[in-house]
């Protein structure tokens, strides 16, 4: 079902990510200027999987992809 030559690479879901859901959870959960990286960790988890059951990525890449530095302390 997944084709690799048209799912989304992990640099450019790292840079999505980072561009547009970051901001949203730095909003609901960082109003105190700290990071909050059981959220920010769990929104990549709860987007790459929307992302796999849009078919944007493999369900291998929804399995494999490490966390984006962003999520990291």
């Amino acid at each position: 079902m997944n084709n690799l030559d048209t799912v989304i690479l992990w640099e450019d879901a790292c840079r999505t990510f980072e561009d547009e859901v970051l901001p949203c959870v730095q909003e609901q959960f960082e109003q105190d200027g700290e990071p909050d990286y059981v959220a920010r960790s769990e929104e990549w988890n709860n987007w790459t999987d929307m992302l796999c059951k849009n078919g944007d990525i493999s369900q291998w890449q929804d399995d494999n992809w490490s966390h984006p530095s962003c999520c990291d302390q």
